[in-house]
């Protein structure tokens, strides 16, 4: 793990808090500043708040990217849990399986500039995220 990575276990709400801070924290790092903080801060809450409610625990990983000349934070949830069996489905706004809103997944997807899902049924989930600073 590189120097500017910071990795958090996530498996109750208040490791939701942990890496929603430490999320900012690296972002202030990077160059990031008001909104822009809100924002990857709001995306890390959503996912792990995912990871507490459906796969019970698993890990975010938080670091510095570059790319171009751009600098950026990537953060990288995994878990065990269930698995999504329609990502489609799981990422159109208000389809939820646990009775909330539904806009964790379809929610971090517009607040980050790029998101990728993997997902299999009965293997796990990982969700990764960027966010550019703007020049």
């Amino acid at each position: 793990m590189a120097d500017d990575t910071v990795a958090v276990t996530i498996s109750h709400e208040g490791d939701v808090v942990t890496a929603r801070q430490k999320g900012r924290a690296i972002g202030e790092q990077i160059g990031f500043r008001g909104s822009d903080l809100t924002l990857i801060a709001t995306a890390i809450s959503e996912i792990a708040r995912n990871i507490v409610t459906y796969a019970k625990a698993g890990t975010m990983t938080l670091s510095h990217v570059s790319a171009g000349g751009t600098r950026g934070i990537v953060v990288v949830a995994k878990d065990d849990g269930p698995g999504i069996p329609d990502i489609a489905q799981a990422m159109q706004d208000g389809y939820s399986t646990a009775k909330t809103l539904g806009l964790g997944l379809p929610g971090a997807r517009r607040l980050m500039d790029e998101f990728e899902i993997q997902s299999e049924v009965g293997v796990g989930t990982t969700v990764t995220m960027r966010k550019w600073l703007r020049r």
